[in-house]
């Protein structure tokens, strides 16, 4: 289930709140907020917010669920032009020049990931549910590969024996 989160008339250029945007499109949520945290440009902040504002959206329709185990990521994440102020800067000999003092609308949809069936994946997060209705971790199995310098050692070992 998907949840909705919008932020309207933020006044910083559409282009420059796009190049935020364009960095947490698609990642996983935890990830996104890592990503935002430690992003040093203005839109950064303002698009955090948002994301924390559209996590207590999709909470509020999903109250029965927890947000660890919901495999949530960002589905979709856009910035359209909003208003435009226009001002006037004096300029030499009795002119002036204009300042379009741009805003921006950001909207910003998550949703639950939901893996195909028969993929690797879909088993991991099955695996995964079924540990946590039955409170039992389940260890990943281990290969049992030995690498090519352990097997040459071995070898020789053998051979001397």
């Amino acid at each position: 289930m998907e949840a909705v989160a919008k932020l309207r008339n933020v006044p910083t250029s559409p282009r420059k709140m796009r190049l935020v945007a364009n960095l947490v499109r698609g990642q996983k949520v935890t990830r996104a907020l890592g990503l935002l945290k430690f992003e040093t440009n203005s839109g950064a902040p303002k698009i955090e917010k948002l994301l924390l504002s559209a996590l207590a959206n999709w909470q509020q329709k999903n109250e029965d669920e927890r947000i660890e185990d919901a495999n949530l990521y960002i589905k979709e994440i856009f910035v359209d032009e909003g208003r435009q102020l226009k001002r006037l800067r004096p300029a030499p000999q009795g002119r002036g020049h204009r300042i379009r003092k741009r805003s921006n609308h950001v909207t910003l949809i998550i949703d639950s990931k939901v893996e195909p069936l028969g993929s690797k994946a879909a088993a991991t997060q099955a695996a995964e549910t079924k540990s946590a209705e039955t409170g039992v971790d389940v260890a990943p199995k281990k290969s049992a590969r030995r690498s090519s310098a352990k097997k040459s050692t071995e070898t020789t070992a053998e051979a001397t024996a």
